[in-house]
């Protein structure tokens, strides 16, 4: 194999226009298993792929491309740092978005290894070419830039070379060039700044994440709503949130929601500032913040109600994921927010009747505040998931089945999830057993065509058997024909036998 890689190469050298040639190294390449590749590769050169690169010619450079990144893959990542450093600190100023793609790709398997990252850490000026990546026209270039200085930073001598010389004003001088670009340069920021607390002082010490934080509050709303993206992808992390805490920035945040009514362009950032304290209700304790930060609450039960779709949408995720959590259960109780579900849910069902969308997220809101684990299900706690489903309706079984069976396929799916979310519960099977036709609606292949719909059933009925309960309640009969349900799978079919015809005329 190794022979026929080098009479290609061969061939290649000796034509002028050589995309056939390239196509028919490419194939031959494809054609070997990665894991036998190394060793038909590993004695070769590739300088002649390297710098067949160096044309206008499109088609060319993507084939020089694909063949490299098949090659380079096989290789170890010290020996293409050892083999091909050069190649690579050129293919970052290529004007070829999928040569620098490449370059950078190479580069972050480079860094990540412990023996050839040394190489990559000496070389200031290929440093200097990724941080130029940032800018560029094209996203994917920026974001394979991003992505691959954020591994560089999982160490230290990374984190130095990065914030402790000269490149750091190369990075100030990138931010500089628009403010989108300066966006990209945060998104780093948060990503290297995620990874550990020594990471975050780095880079609270260059002063740019003061910068951001300091976006919060801008005058330009769009660029505010950025900011507030970026402020909670670096509270995910517990080191970041302590960090915005002691920076006050929670606090802020909330006077921002008490002072939204005040600013007619509010809508462009207010979801975002709710989804940061959805974020942190789930992360810390919903209890805590929603008892510490007030505003967050009263909004979010605001917006669930609100004429615009957009917040609507918001309102919902995010008291749905407050409510999938037993303590957010707790909170929401406390508020007597569930009322606004029935209302929100009434309106989307009977006055709103253009946006599915909609009424699949309410349904997705309930089910997740009707789950419980079987580990949480207490006394207390059943008893207040079975009140919060009689909130729905005076027959909220028929009303959830008769969305169920409404001709849309997203519809059926999430009525069957909140069959899903009260089928492990006592109650909710007593309530299958006592509706009649129930089961056998479960136990109906016939009903829900999508392969949705058939995983969402499959999850239903082994949420049923899985249950410890469900057998005394539901029955030995009932609960025999499920667990068959279950073993023959979701997409069973069963076989019905043929006619036959012949003769028949």
């Amino acid at each position: 194999m190794a022979a026929t890689i080098q009479s290609l190469l061969e061939e290649i050298s000796g034509v002028e226009d050589p995309v056939e040639e390239l196509q028919s190294l490419k194939t031959a390449l494809l054609s070997i298993p990665v894991s036998a590749l190394r060793d038909a590769v590993s004695g070769q050169r590739f300088d002649l792929i390297f710098s067949l690169l160096d044309t206008n010619e499109r088609e060319q450079v993507e084939l020089c491309v694909d063949i490299l990144e098949r090659i380079l893959l096989a290789l170890s990542p010290v020996h293409v740092v050892q083999n091909y450093r050069a190649e690579l600190q050129s293919g970052l100023k290529h004007p070829n978005e999928t040569v620098k793609i490449l370059a950078l790709t190479q580069i972050g398997r480079v860094v990540e290894h412990p023996d050839a990252s040394t190489e990559i850490l000496n070389n200031h000026e290929l440093l200097q070419g990724m941080i130029l990546c940032i800018r560029e026209e094209k996203m994917a270039v920026a974001k394979r830039a991003i992505e691959s200085l954020s591994k560089i930073s999982h160490s230290k001598p990374g984190l130095d070379k990065l914030f402790h010389s000269d490149l750091l004003d190369v990075l100030k001088d990138v931010m500089a060039s628009s403010d989108i670009i300066r966006y990209r340069v945060y998104e780093l920021l948060v990503e290297i700044s995620s990874a550990s607390p020594i990471s975050l002082g780095y880079c609270a010490s260059s002063g740019l994440i003061s910068q951001l934080l300091g976006e919060l509050t801008g005058d330009d709303v769009l660029i505010r709503a950025t900011a507030v993206e970026m402020v909670t992808s670096l509270a995910h992390s517990q080191h970041g949130r302590q960090y915005l805490a002691q920076q006050g920035i929670m606090d802020k945040i909330s006077n921002m929601i008490r002072g939204a009514e005040m600013d007619s362009f509010s809508s462009l950032y207010l979801p975002g500032l709710v989804k940061f304290f959805g974020n942190l209700a789930i992360m810390d304790s919903p209890q805590q913040v929603c008892e510490t930060y007030p505003a967050f609450l009263n909004k979010a039960l605001e917006m669930a109600l609100d004429p615009d779709p957009a917040m609507i949408g918001v309102g919902l995720d995010t008291l749905g994921l407050l409510g999938s959590t037993v303590e957010g259960k707790q909170v929401l109780q406390k508020t007597g927010g569930l009322e606004a579900f029935v209302n929100l849910l009434l309106l989307l069902f009977f006055k709103n009747h253009d946006s599915n969308e909609l009424r699949v997220r309410s349904l997705d809101a309930i089910s997740q505040l009707l789950t419980l684990q079987p580990e949480q299900q207490t006394e207390d706690l059943l008893s207040l998931t079975e009140s919060w489903f009689h909130l729905l309706s005076n027959k909220p079984m028929d009303m959830i089945r008769d969305i169920s069976t409404q001709p849309f396929p997203e519809l059926h799916c999430a009525a069957l999830r909140i069959f899903t979310a009260i089928a492990s519960q006592p109650w909710g099977q007593r309530m299958m057993i006592n509706n009649p036709g129930f089961m056998e609606f479960i136990l109906d292949r016939s009903t829900g065509q999508t392969k949705e719909a058939k995983d969402a059933k499959f999850e239903l009925v082994g949420s049923l058997v899985s249950s410890s309960t469900s057998a005394e309640i539901l029955g030995s009969q009932n609960y025999i024909r499920l667990k068959m349900y279950l073993k023959e799978g979701p997409y069973y079919v069963t076989a019905v036998a043929s006619v036959g015809t012949e003769g028949a005329e």
